[in-house]
């Protein structure tokens, strides 16, 4: 076991280049860069007018020239290539930004007077915080109902509670964000909970117990509309897994000799039928961390990583929105391990040592 760990750490390092050399070829062309973006200021014009830069011309990078920038003098447009690192070729700027973020350098951000490791540590608390309460809530709801569910496999519970996890699959995490937005935190109808940010302005001042309180409160709606996004598909999926399971040979010659139900389900079949569910964690904990909680960071006004790299794409602010897709990434890979490591613990049987 000990060599196939270190055999997928070292391959984590292959995949994270793999992974930044596609996002960086994309990038290269997608129109509208920083360069862009700042001789159009210069130039008089709004910064919103990036939206029409496909149709004036390529990316400086590619040394062609705007049709806009005529009114600039040259010297000053390579004085601003080299100030955002894009007066190298494309390949030398990638293997520079691959050399550095072996050691965790990320630069600076184009955008704000900090650079982008303060600005994930700033804001990846945030991000971590939402998605574990949104991913613990998640399962510890999800993998009850769906044992019960498979138990009572054809009874009223079974029906009604599949009618309501199929409202809320049908309900997108931000339309869902919306909602409890307009029932619970506006002038509509109840103003019961706090409508963005994680904490009260003065929270320092609040006394432990008070702070703790004021989380929790301003906690239930984005943790909420979190566990909402997942929480259809997870129980489905384990009430499934247990119907497939108790309906085999082994079960019901654990039920002939005589052992009580909880026995053969708790025992036998909960080990066999959690492998699918545990290997559905790394994804439905990425999807949440990339898709879930970029929308409902921005949705809530949630200062988290989410939504610092939502704004990093909008503002091609490339050092944030690499650095931020490098964390990312080194978490999706990690999660996929434990996902395996999981595996043994769950049944000792698997063993990926041999293979």
């Amino acid at each position: 076991m000990k060599a196939y760990i270190l055999r997928r750490l070292l391959l984590i390092i292959p995949t994270l280049f793999g992974i930044m050399a596609l996002n960086f070829a994309l990038v290269q062309v997608a129109p509208g860069g920083p360069v862009e973006q700042l001789v159009m200021q210069l130039e008089g014009k709004a910064a919103g007018a990036t939206s029409n830069i496909g149709s004036g011309g390529m990316e400086v990078g590619k040394e062609t020239i705007y049709r806009g920038r005529r009114g600039l003098d040259p010297e000053m447009i390579k004085q601003i290539q080299k100030l955002y690192g894009f007066d190298k070729p494309p390949l030398t700027r990638f293997k520079d930004m691959a050399l550095h973020y072996l050691k965790f350098d990320f630069g600076s951000s184009f955008y704000q007077d900090k650079t982008v490791i303060e600005l994930i540590k700033e804001k990846l608390p945030v991000t971590i915080s939402l998605n574990l309460w949104a991913t613990l809530l998640m399962y510890l709801i999800s993998i009850p109902l769906g044992i019960k569910k498979s138990v009572k496999d054809g009874t009223g519970f079974d029906f009604w509670s599949s009618i309501v996890i199929i409202i809320f699959y049908a309900i997108p995490s931000f339309l869902f964000a919306i909602l409890l937005i307009i029932l619970f935190a506006g002038d509509s109808y109840w103003n019961i909970f706090p409508l963005r940010g994680l904490t009260s302005d003065n929270w320092h001042e609040f006394s432990t117990w008070h702070k703790i309180t004021d989380y929790t409160w301003h906690m239930v709606l984005p943790v909420t509309a979190l566990t909402i996004a997942g929480f259809a598909k997870l129980t489905m999926l384990t009430k499934n897994s247990f119907l497939d399971e108790i309906n085999k040979q082994y079960v019901v010659t654990a039920r002939a000799k005589g052992l009580t139900e909880n026995r053969v389900l708790y025992g036998h079949v909960f080990r066999n039928a959690m492998l699918i569910v545990i290997a559905g964690f790394p994804a439905a904990l990425i999807a949440i961390l990339f898709t879930g909680s970029l929308l409902i960071e921005v949705i809530f006004s949630l200062d988290g990583i989410g939504r610092l790299s939502y704004e990093a794409v909008v503002a091609r602010d490339y050092p944030v929105f690499f650095g931020t897709l490098y964390i990312f990434s080194i978490i999706g890979l990690l999660l996929t391990l434990i996902r395996d490591l999981t595996y043994v613990l769950v049944d000792p049987r698997i063993d990926f040592g041999r293979r």
